[in-house]
């Protein structure tokens, strides 16, 4: 059974610094590409990110690039997502997703998704 488990959302400052964790059981990252994903109360959701299985290439959208930085470990089976410079429009539930190889080119293409993880920027 596969499960992806996300980790490391809370509260944090304007300006502050998250770093999110998927824990993948089930698949080996090896041969999957992670999506991070946001979804915002009332709005669609947003791919913010997506790292490669086949050349670890990565993706960034536009609203986040420059400010988030995912990695993978492959020995621990866990994709991160570091946040910094968070700003009030990054609020949302967080989640990581998984697709064979490669990033898929819509949200729809990931065949695993994770509960999510709820990341709030207040001051």
């Amino acid at each position: 059974q596969v499960q992806l488990v996300e980790s490391g959302g809370g509260l944090v400052q304007p300006g502050g610094s998250l770093r999110l964790s998927c824990a993948a059981s089930g698949i080996t990252l090896d041969d999957y590409a992670i999506g991070w994903v946001r979804q915002a109360p009332g709005k669609e959701r947003e791919g913010v990110s997506c790292i490669s299985s086949v050349d670890g290439s990565t993706y960034y959208s536009d609203s986040v690039k420059g400010r988030f930085a995912i990695s993978r470990d492959n020995a621990k089976n866990t994709v991160y997502l570091q946040m910094n410079s968070l700003k009030p429009e990054d609020p949302a539930v967080y989640y990581c997703a998984a697709n064979k190889w490669s990033c898929p080119g819509a949200l729809r293409g990931y065949d695993w998704w994770g509960q999510g993880t709820q990341v709030t920027v207040s001051s």
